[in-house]
């Protein structure tokens, strides 16, 4: 229930994983939460979906988490699922010809990995590959002056990376962080990345391990949630379109709607993309510049798929990277592996392909066509396989942008009015557009307005 001695309305704008871990901060905190999302279901860009011919429920894009993710796994334990993330000793790296690599993790094959695992990788190749990644970590947490102006393929021939162990993992990794490809992704955004899983990895005396989710994103992050906002009266808004924050005398009064009524609050959390924030701010003394800062973050796009076939490709481990190809996927889930799921009808496996500038305007039927063939040059068993049913979903403004240029553009979560805070992952964070970045920065946004002075 609300704390009856703190009288203020606090209102979230946005059901995404930034506005669903705000209000359940706050509501554990005992405020008196309003929600409110412009979609008739929360989530935002992590639901997942329903594949009919499969009689399954496929999400609309895997998920990845790392162990260094603190933030995520707080959210995670609030809403009582942490117990749904699973981490594997490792990955495989694929290559067309059919040579496979493991990718460790954890303990000295993480080290391996980083020194570049690369069937063709010759001695002098390891050996230059452990000295320029020796220089890569140390100019993360000393990172040069001009490393904002570099992208991250001018800063891997610049502490000379090897190209096999720039194929192998370093290439890959880079667009796997950032979801851009090298050649135009900001360097600067790489190694503040690397320099928080070092950091996160000496604090923790482990290393940063990758797991993943083995359920459905709607039971990962939003089923728990409104458990939570049962217990403690959180009122969540569906189809409510926020249009202004309204603001007088320096404090928030309240939210104006689509539908021309207002939601009162006196505080407020502005939780919603970047693509999504013009004129929301409008009566915030800063909004020509936190506009001009999301305009000019831009928009990634991440193409997923969900394959469900007739019948096993044969892979390794619960995700595989595809090396060497076209770059038309990045990755290759197995969700058998992953969640157990039964094959009694097909077999699904989730492809993910980042920085999808051209992939991103093809149809259907051209992206499905394109995918099996990328996997029948990987997986033998993928020629004599059918597509059961197969779900296109194409996220043009997946995430912000993180190219050249873009470093330094990211808000912070305080605003030059005490009781309205920013959240979500394009708000400056001490990591990339993921999932850590927005319930970190929900975190951030949460204890700024439970640090206001009391209100009788």
């Amino acid at each position: 229930m609300s704390d009856s001695n703190d009288p203020r309305r606090y209102v979230v704008i946005g059901g995404g994983l930034a506005g669903l871990a705000s209000a359940v901060w706050l509501a554990e905190a005992g405020k008196q939460v309003t929600l409110l999302e412009r979609r008739g279901r929360l989530g935002g860009r992590a639901h997942a979906m329903k594949a009919e011919a499969a009689e399954d429920l496929p999400d609309n894009g895997q998920h990845v988490i790392a162990s260094g993710y603190h933030h995520l796994f707080r959210y995670l334990t609030s809403v009582g699922t942490r117990r749904f993330v699973a981490f594997p000793d490792g990955g495989t790296l694929r290559w067309p010809d059919g040579r496979s690599a493991t990718m460790r993790t954890t303990g000295l094959g993480a080290w391996r990995t980083l020194a570049g695992p690369h069937p063709d990788a010759t001695a002098l190749d390891r050996v230059r590959t452990a000295l320029a990644t020796a220089r890569l970590g140390w100019q993360c947490l000393r990172q040069p002056a001009d490393l904002a102006d570099l992208t991250t393929a001018q800063w891997f021939d610049r502490v000379g990376m090897p190209a096999t162990a720039r194929e192998a993992v370093w290439d890959w990794l880079a667009l796997g962080i950032a979801a851009e490809p090298v050649h135009q992704e900001s360097a600067k955004v790489f190694a503040d990345v690397l320099a928080t899983g070092i950091r996160l990895g000496i604090k923790d005396r482990k290393g940063v391990n990758i797991g993943y989710p083995t359920t459905d994103l709607d039971s990962l992050y939003v089923t728990g949630a409104l458990e939570v906002f049962a217990r403690h009266g959180v009122e969540v808004r569906h189809r409510a379109v926020a249009r202004r924050v309204h603001i007088a005398d320096g404090k928030v009064t309240g939210v104006a709607l689509a539908d021309g009524s207002v939601v009162p609050a006196d505080a407020v959390i502005c939780a919603v993309p970047n693509a999504n924030i013009g004129g929301l701010l409008d009566e915030l003394p800063e909004h020509p510049e936190i506009y001009a800062a999301a305009d000019k973050l831009g928009y990634t796009p991440i193409v997923s798929t969900n394959l469900y076939l007739d019948g096993p490709l044969g892979t390794e481990s619960e995700f595989e990277a595809l090396i060497g190809g076209t770059g038309v996927i990045d990755e290759v889930f197995d969700r058998q592996l992953m969640t157990g799921r039964s094959t009694e009808r097909a077999w699904l496996y989730c492809l993910t392909t980042s920085g999808a500038y051209e992939q991103i305007h093809k149809s259907h039927e051209e992206i499905v066509a394109e995918q099996l063939a990328m996997l029948r040059r990987y997986y033998p068993a993928a020629a004599t396989l059918n597509v059961v049913q197969a779900q296109v979903v194409r996220m043009p403004k997946a995430t912000f942008s993180q190219v050249l240029g873009t470093h330094g553009l990211r808000p912070a979560q305080r605003t030059s009015v005490p009781t309205l805070a920013l959240a979500g992952d394009w708000t400056a964070t001490d990591w990339s557009a993921t999932m850590e970045s927005a319930v970190q920065s929900a975190a951030r946004a949460v204890d700024l307005l439970l640090a206001l002075p009391s209100e009788s």
